[in-house]
């Protein structure tokens, strides 16, 4: 059994990869102000470049878990999610409303995926 860890640091690795499986740490755009349409485009930048370096690709992706800060801007979300999600190639996918670790944070997404 190998497990591959990169990008890691004393708290945690940003991919780990396992017997075909890729594990994205949660992605957030940091601690900009930007809205939530903007903020989820990040994200999902830093998914697609990950998912990259990790050797898959977003349309690999088996399963999202999406935290998002307040329920009100879950359709704004949605809209950035639909026009980057492939059509037929749709994760399983759970969003929940959830507090960040800083209030700046609006969104953020925890990626498995298909290597």
């Amino acid at each position: 059994m190998t497990i591959e860890r990169i990008e890691s640091t004393e708290r945690m690795s940003r991919i780990v990869k396992h017997n075909g499986t890729i594990y994205l740490c949660g992605q957030t755009a940091g601690d900009a102000e930007w809205d939530i349409s903007e903020q989820t485009q990040r994200c999902l930048d830093k998914i697609d470049a990950l998912l990259e370096k990790a050797g898959s690709h977003r349309d690999k992706i088996l399963s999202v878990t999406i935290y998002i800060r307040d329920m009100k801007d879950f359709a704004a979300m949605n809209k950035v999610w639909d026009a980057w999600v492939a059509n037929g190639e749709k994760p399983a996918r759970a969003c929940v409303e959830a507090r960040m670790a800083r209030d700046v944070i609006l969104v953020e997404m925890s990626v498995i995926a298909a290597q």
